[in-house]
Parts: structure tokens; sequence; C-alpha cells
């Protein structure tokens, strides 16, 4: 997202700038209405509008942008006076960026206090101090491929992931450029020659990589830096070649520049969600911006400034930067003040989101920018930046911090233990005042596998293998399979303590343990598959005793290379009674733990129901039947059914006593993020689960 104002050092002379910035030489008036389509794209796409389904390229056109600008001021510095000062270029970044974020930062944690439900209050609000420090793109893209982040709503900051890449990339490209002068010094070689080669030992490498990585790890590709960093690069060689490229021949500049603002335009229209982004689909709009700003000083009037610079794009483009920033963390509240908004709604927000941006720009972004003292005192700029972002980075901090005293509230538990107990006198001993875990700590009670590397992401096919309870024991177990299947592993590890029980872990995020193929994302999940070959391959080498295994899929699909053939119960089915018979002629037996009923969307996530609720859960209870048939036993039991050697080890009876599936039993809470168990209530099972294994280990 770029900050600074559209000015550069070449050019065909100075034109009018946008009402409420200075006039400065070379200021670019396409460039700025450039920006303006970048920001009204991202937000006509925010706002959930479908005719522009791509409208997520305007983040990339804004990098170009950024390139280009914040390369053009370096080069004419550096020629100016021979010199870069880095203490100058930050503070003008921190007077500039820092306070308009600052404000937006502390604005939407009050907003999150007053709006959001406390269970998100947390994560918001480490994301708030992340996007304070500008690295809340990391954090994002390690959330996209974290089961455990699965019930979190959308980020508020989420949008400050471009301004993260943007920074780093600034904190990164002046001191590349210093290198470069001492370079060219050193061998007499020409300023931009020797940038131009320094960019391309940046670019080359990271459009390789974002190409790889787009298809490897889709998720967290799109919020990395270093699958962005060609996209500000290919800015930054427009810039190098400016004075070049303003001799174009007057209609070669014409074509080229109409021709990158249609390719921008097409991006937005042709492109969409299910694209995968960035990789080589980002050459489109990137292109299409660089040919637009390449070709603006030859193309002259009759080029895109006719269009772009228009007072109307100009004014939009020079309040771009708040508008970004204020657009987004509405939306997302308005979202969930009002449980949704329609796109015609969604428009509205955005729209309204002019008037914060507006009032941000006259009184807090222009007067710091423009302040004389800050600007003959770059120190005292960089000391406010610190003090700014520790206003962030505070704000986020509360958050967290209001979170911990929000636990203190009690959860009045109607059902109590007297639900339970009239399933085979089963029942939970009051373990804390309240429920235990708290539900604003729900997220947090889970196995410390995680914690171990136990799981293997949804990226990875290589098998890992975490060993519990007794590692001399003389009965070798192996769990296996989705989340849902390590959720069990605190308990078992308890039992193989105490019986002599080897327990060893292979799992995999969102993937069953079958031969059969599932869609994730939209693609086949084609590394969960291979993982489940090479996890198979190793048993198979080694049978241990007693396979146990678990999984939330109850549906896989007909044609393994298509996302969008059928997925059927059979098909998964089969494929189980494939594996596990595989198994069972090697010598293991097979024990299936019985997926727990999934909670419908109408209690999700139930710890935030139960904290809504806190007075009486009983709106959190919802129907034995409708979890189960949501969750992955349908298919457990068909694939189980008549096998030779497989038995089904069922401990829903204790999870949803009679037809009902309370979410607090006794005094504990039961389920975590989506349908997860706590940890706590797992633990307490712990005694029924070894007298549901003691038959099978003692048949092996």
């Amino acid at each position: 997202m770029v900050a600074q104002s559209a000015q550069v050092t070449t050019g065909r002379g100075p034109a009018t700038p946008t009402k409420g910035t200075r006039a400065v030489r070379g200021f670019r008036p396409d460039v700025e209405g450039l920006r303006a389509v970048a920001v009204g794209l991202v937000l006509l796409y925010h706002a959930g509008l479908t005719f522009v389904p791509g409208g997520f390229v305007g983040v990339d056109v804004f990098f170009v942008i950024s390139g280009f600008l914040i390369t053009g001021l370096l080069v004419k510095e550096a020629e100016r006076t021979g010199r870069i000062s880095l203490a100058g270029f930050y503070a003008r970044r921190a007077k500039r960026l820092l306070p308009a974020a600052a404000l937006v930062l502390a604005v939407t944690a009050l907003l999150v206090f007053l709006v959001v439900p406390r269970t998100q209050w947390t994560g918001f609000g480490g994301d708030i101090a992340a996007a304070a420090l500008y690295f809340v793109n990391w954090r994002l893209a390690a959330n996209e491929v974290d089961y455990l982040a699965e019930d979190a709503g959308v980020s508020p900051v989420q949008h400050f992931w471009s301004l993260a890449v943007e920074e780093q990339f600034y904190f990164v490209w002046p001191v590349l450029f210093i290198l470069a002068m001492l370079v060219a010094r050193k061998l007499g070689s020409g300023l931009r020659r020797t940038l131009c080669a320094g960019l391309a030992v940046v670019a080359v490498p990271s459009l390789a990589w974002s190409v790889y990585y787009t298809v490897a790890a889709p998720q967290q590709a799109f919020f990395v830096t270093t699958t962005r960093m060609w996209e500000l690069s290919i800015g930054a060689a427009v810039a190098l070649g400016a004075a070049r490229l303003a001799k174009l021949p007057h209609p070669v500049a014409l074509v080229l520049g109409w021709a990158g603002l249609a390719a921008i335009v097409a991006s937005a229209v042709v492109l969409n969600a299910d694209t995968p982004w960035p990789g080589y689909h980002a050459l489109l709009p990137t292109l299409g911006t660089a040919a637009v700003i390449a070709a603006g000083p030859a193309a002259g009037p009759r080029g895109p400034i006719a269009l772009l610079g228009r007072p109307t794009w100009t004014w939009i483009g020079g309040l771009s930067y708040s508008l970004y920033l204020w657009h987004w963390p509405l939306i997302v509240i308005a979202t969930v003040a009002f449980d949704g908004l329609t796109q015609l709604e969604g428009l509205a927000v955005a729209l309204l989101s002019v008037l914060p941006a507006w009032a941000t720009l006259r009184l807090v972004e222009n007067p710091v920018r423009f302040n004389p003292t800050f600007s003959a005192r770059p120190w005292l700029a960089l000391r406010l930046g610190a003090l700014l972002s520790a206003i962030g980075l505070a704000c986020g901090f509360g958050l967290i911090g209001a979170t911990a005293l929000a636990t203190d509230e009690p959860v009045a538990n109607p059902l109590g233990a007297a639900a339970i107990r009239s399933v085979d006198n089963f029942r939970i001993d009051t373990v804390a005042d309240g429920a235990n875990p708290d539900p604003l700590e729900a997220v947090d009670d889970v196995p410390d596998a995680y914690a171990r590397g136990c799981q293997v992401d949804q990226t990875s096919a290589e098998p890992v293998s975490c060993e519990y309870g007794d590692p001399h024991g003389k009965v070798d177990i192996v769990l296996v399979g989705d989340s849902k299947a390590l959720q069990w592993i605190s308990a078992l590890d308890t039992i193989g303590e105490q019986r002599g029980w080897r327990v060893r872990t292979f799992t995999k995020s969102s993937c069953p343990f079958t031969p059969a193929t599932i869609a994730l994302h939209g693609k086949p999940y084609t590394s969960c598959t291979q993982w489940g070959r090479n996890v198979e391959a190793e048993l198979l080498r080694d049978p241990p005793d007693l396979v146990l295994t678990s999984q939330f899929r109850s549906t896989a699909l007909t044609d393994p290379t298509d996302p969008d053939s059928e997925a059927t119960q059979e098909q998964m089915a089969s494929a189980l009674r494939e594996r596990w018979s595989r198994l069972v002629d090697a010598g293991s037996k097979i024990g299936v733990l019985r997926d727990n009923p999934k909670p419908p969307e109408s209690v999700q996530p139930v710890y935030e129901c139960v904290d809504a609720n806190r007075d009486d859960v009983t709106p959190c209870v919802f129907p034995r039947s409708v979890g189960e048939q949501g969750s992955g036993q349908p298919a457990q039991t068909a694939a189980a059914r008549g096998l030779r050697g497989v038995h089904i080890v069922d401990m829903n009876d204790y999870i949803c006593p009679g037809s009902s599936c309370p979410p607090v039993i006794g005094d504990v809470l039961v389920y975590r993020q989506g349908t997860h168990l706590t940890r706590t209530y797992v633990e307490t099972l712990e005694p029924r689960l070894a007298e549901k294994l003691e038959p099978l280990v003692s048949r092996s």
C-alpha cells in the first residue's frame, strides 16, 4: 500500500497535485490516479461485489507503485548528494505512515472490545500488536496452515499484511541501495546500471519462489514477503529506467499505457479468489501497472493521464492510504455487529470509510508529515514513530489483558454432572469453579503434541513420529490420522505409562488416514494422499500391535484428480477398508476411535456460545444425532462393519450422554476449536478409554 505522494525525479514538468497535498516538482497525476484505481478495486472486492472477483489485484498495483516511488526518491537523493541518509529515509517513512496507522489500530482495538465476542480478543490483540510492528503478514501466513486458528474470525487488521510487506521492503531496499552505490564507485560503473543488476538478484529468485510456493503452499504464499519482493522490484526497475522511458516514441507509449490500464482492469474482472496467487498470474496486473507508469511521460495528455489525471481520481489517490487503513476494520466490525452484510451494505460501509479517511488525512497525516520541526530533525520523527508503534503495541496487549481479566466470571451449568450419571454410572468430578478450561482459554487447551511439532502441516508429505507412554513398553501402539486422532494423545500418554504401552503418533493436519483423495481449499489434497502412503509403508515394514485411527472427514473424491468430482461416503469407506485390511494382514489390529459428534453451526464455536451464555449454557446444547451425522462416524462405521481385526472404540456415550450433547459436563468444558475436544476433558476420560483398549491389547 503506497503511502507517499506520486512524485518522481523525471517527467515532463510539474502538474497540479491533489488538494490537500503540497506542490512538488515532478508530481505525476496519472500515478496518483492509479492509486485511486488500486484502492477502488480493493474496496469493491472487500465489500463483496461480484463484478470485480479479482479486486485483490489492487494490492499488487500498490506494490509496483511503491517500488517505483521509493526508488525514485532514493535515486534522486543519491544523484543529488552522492549519499543516502538512512536516518532521513526512515524518519520520512515514520512520520508519513505511523500516525494514521496508530490511530486506526487504537480505534480498531476499541471497536473489537465493544463489538467482537471476547473469545476473539486474544487473537485479534495479537494481530494488532503484530500490525504495529509490521510483521503481521508472517503471523497471518502461519495461521493459514494452523488448524488451531480455524475458529478465528477474520482479523480486522488483516489488511495490514500488505503494509508489512512494504515496510519490510523499505527496511531492506535502502541498505541494498547503499551497497550498490559502493559497488558502483569501486567498479567505476553507473549507479543505475549497478542497481538494475542488484534488482535482478532480488526479483528473479523472488518470482521463481513465488511461482513454486503458490502451488506448494498457497495460503502462506499469499502473505509472505518473499513471494512479493519481485512486484516491488518491477516498480523499482521502472524508476531506474525513467529517463530512457520518457523518450519512448509517442505512438508506442500510447499503446503501452492504455494496454497496461486494460490489463489491470482485466485482472480484476477475469481473475477470482480461486486463482492461485500471487505466482505467475500476478504478472498481468503488475506488468500492466509498470506499463502505465513507464509510458506516462511519453504518452502525454492523450495517454492514461487523460482518465487518471482527472481531479476526482487524483483526490481519491491522495486519500488512498487512509482509505485503505480505515475501510477494512469498519467492514469486519460491521459484519460482526449485524451478523453479516449484503453486497449493498458492504459497499455502503466501504463508502462511509471515506469520512474517517478524509479526517485522518487532514487532521493527522498532513499536519505531522509537513511539520517543519520533524522535517528538520529526523531523530525526532524517529522517536515519534517509536512512540506511535508502542501505542499500537499497547492496544494489542490491552485486548489480551482484558481477556485474562474476563476469565474470572463463572459459568453456571444447570445440566451439571447429573446429566450423564445415567451412562454406566459415569460422572465428571468438579475440577474448578465455573468451567475448566474457561471458555476464553479453550483454544489453548490442546495436547503438547503441537508444541512438540508432532503434527505434519498441510504442505508436507513426510511422516513425523512422536513417542508417548512407556518408551520401553512391550506393547506397540500407533496413533494415526488427523487432528481428531491426535486429540486423544494426552489420555493415551497416561494410559501407556501406567500399563507399559509404547505409543507413537503419525498425524497430519486435515488428513484422514485413507488411500482415497480428499479436496482441501478447492484442490485435491495430494500431500495428504502421499503422506498416507508413506506412513502405511512404514507401518507395514514394522507392524505395530495396535493401530488407533480417527478422522473428521466422511467423504472422498470419486476422481482423485478433480476437486469438483463427487465426494461420497462410499468412496471413503471403501478406501478405509482397503488400507485397514492390508494392516490387519500384516499382523496389526485396528482400533477405530469413533469421531465425536460435530457441533452444528448454530453453536459454533462452542466455547464462544458458552462465554455468551455463562448464566445458562442450555442454548449451547445440540442433538447428538445431528452431531454424529456431520462427523466422520458414518464412513468409519461403514468401513469397519464386518471387517476382520477391526474394532470400533466408541467414547461418545461419555461425550454426548443420552440424546443431547452438553457443552459443559460436570465443570469441564467439552469442546475447543471446531469439533475438537478440550485436552482437559479428554484427560478425564482416560480411565474409560483404558477400559475400551484393554481387550484389544490383550488379544494382540
